[in-house]
């Protein structure tokens, strides 16, 4: 019996092209060095951030200070051999005592906190996305029909317009969606097991499905399926195992977005975490487990900005001298104002110098609560890295929240937006899932095929995303405080715009993310033109003055141990 239909199998390869139009580029024929955020275009022929070039030429010999950078994510891998090294440890904790040692209100967050933890230990894997939980709020709020109830000429009527248009037609096209994907999940589940099998080995890649030659339909069917959809996503991944982390991120999005009518909003939160998550004032909820069962995204981004360096494992990060503070706050699903807000202020309040926030929404019910903590950042002197989004869109008329605008009209100087550029090897040299805006997105940086840790045994993979793209920003940040210490976030901020690079090939202009081919000139994409780069925001920091005497940690940081 054959494994299934030709045609079934050209349907699941349009589908899944489909899928991931907005996630993928154009496919190049050079293989892609897997430190390629880290490397040159004249070196390289990538459009790298030039760390490695800044280490050899401007760095070697030079002593540097630790600094602290905290991750607000999904959690990280503690038990990682690139990043267990490099946590930070609060020093004010005595492990295992469950007492509040230090009196922050935390009890025994020896690596930061998670805001998504139970009393029980237990952690919220799913939550709802931010347009479903207002959508039903209005419901609540104006009975079933707002429409009815609601002024129209209200701000609110409009809010609630944009949000049935959002939730009510797009729900039922999710499920189709779901629907056809996990037959091509079956497919491909299928095939991977009869490739595997057939080649004895636990993964393969593409070269090694062109090498196939055998006589059996089954698996001949399997190669060919195989090797469309791997090509088919845009640049090939280094492995099978690379796409399927992929896909089935994605699959798990996909079904979370397709159930979400199906489930009140809030019931996950009320029975996992049991605060309550409309008063700012309930701090007390979480618990100290910044590692958990989900911490795909976290550990990835931890890693790109700091693993441990020429260790002989793995991959390098940006940074050589950090501390890495896991603050567990985004769910699969959209993250709380509550839970950001307050995942600020902890970091700020325990010596952290730089965030890194690759997350993102297009509603904040509470953006108050959030902006009141980026202005206390900004008042502490510290830096906030934020992910554009990938939506393809221009930020400078579609809301992404948080962002630093304030409703006074002013704007946070510490916080620093980043769109993701792809290395330059493919047609598409910008992202094309990447956000972007002349006014609201301050930089690019590396945010293809970023090979970086993962969770569950010392693993790494590949993963793309302006979440990718931030932390190369965060790293390169925290890379420069390090040997320049007496740099304020203001100053940081500016030295990271000011320092950023055209396009090395001298390409001007670019396909418009979100298009198919609309052209746009790279310097409109964004604040500064350009790309960052670590060799010259190193030149510039060194012909700065800093504002600040580096404030005193309130950690004894520990050196690394090499592993």
């Amino acid at each position: 019996m054959k494994l299934f239909s030709r045609e079934v199998a050209v349907l699941a390869c349009v589908a899944l092209m489909t899928a991931f139009t907005t996630r993928t580029v154009a496919q190049s024929k050079t293989p892609v060095p897997r430190n390629w955020q880290l490397l040159s275009y004249d070196t390289d022929s990538v459009y790298g951030t030039a760390t490695e070039k800044a280490y050899k030429e401007i760095l070697k010999g030079r002593k540097s200070t630790p600094v602290i950078v905290a991750v607000i994510d999904s959690g990280i891998d503690t038990t990682h051999e690139d990043l267990k090294g490099l946590l930070w440890t609060n020093p004010g904790e005595i492990p295992g005592n469950g007492k509040d040692d230090d009196g922050n209100g935390y009890v025994d967050d020896i690596h930061g906190w998670n805001f998504l933890g139970g009393k029980d230990g237990s952690s919220l894997k799913e939550d709802s996305d931010e347009a479903t939980r207002e959508y039903y709020r209005y419901k609540n709020k104006y009975g079933n029909n707002p429409d009815s109830v609601l002024d129209p000429k209200s701000k609110e009527y409009a809010t609630w317009q944009n949000l049935k248009q959002k939730i009510e037609k797009p729900s039922s096209q999710t499920k189709l969606q779901y629907k056809t994907m996990a037959k091509l999940q079956e497919n491909v589940n299928k095939c991977e097991n009869i490739l595997k099998t057939y080649l004895n080995k636990d993964d393969f890649t593409v070269a090694q499905l062109d090498s196939i030659q055998t006589t059996n339909q089954d698996v001949l069917l399997a190669r060919n399926f195989m090797t469309r959809l791997l090509k088919s996503t845009g640049d090939e991944p280094t492995s099978f195992s690379e796409f399927k982390m992929e896909f089935e991120g994605y699959m798990s999005e996909l079904k979370r977005k397709a159930e979400s009518t199906d489930v009140p909003p809030n019931q996950n939160r009320e029975k996992i975490v049991g605060d309550n998550f409309e008063d700012i004032r309930d701090t007390k909820y979480g618990n100290n487990d910044v590692m958990g069962k989900f911490a795909f995204h976290g550990t990835h981004v931890s890693g790109i900005i700091g693993a441990l360096r020429h260790n002989g494992v793995g991959m390098d990060g940006v940074a050589d001298n950090v501390r890495i503070m896991a603050i567990k706050a985004v769910p699969d699903g959209d993250e709380r104002d509550k839970d950001v807000a307050l995942a600020i202020r902890y970091a700020v309040d325990n010596g952290a110098q730089i965030i890194n926030m690759s997350f993102g929404k297009p509603y904040s019910p509470h953006k108050d609560w959030v902006d009141d903590a980026v202005k206390y950042a900004e008042k502490k002197g510290v830096l906030l890295v934020h992910a554009a989004g990938n939506d393809g869109s221009n930020n400078d008329s579609v809301p992404n929240y948080p962002n630093p605008e304030f409703a006074d009209g002013t704007r946070a100087n510490n916080y620093i937006t980043v769109g993701a550029i792809s290395h330059g090897l493919s047609p598409d040299k910008v992202a094309p899932f990447s956000n972007y805006g002349k006014k609201n997105v301050d930089v690019f940086a590396p945010g293809v095929q970023i090979y970086s840790t993962v969770p569950g045994g010392n693993k790494y993979g590949s993963a793309s995303g302006t979440s990718m793209a931030a932390p190369v920003v965060a790293g390169v940040a925290a890379l420069v405080l390090s040997y320049y210490p007496d740099l304020s976030a203001r100053q940081l901020k500016y030295i990271l715009e000011k320092s950023a690079t055209p396009l090395p090939d001298g390409t001007t202009e670019v396909n418009k993310p979100g298009t198919q081919d609309e052209k746009i000139a790279f310097s409109e994409l964004s604040v500064s033109g350009g790309i960052v780069n670590a060799y010259e925001a190193l030149k510039l920091a060194g012909t700065i003055k800093g504002e600040n005497v580096k404030k005193k940690l309130k950690a004894k940081l520990k050196p690394v141990k090499k592993m």
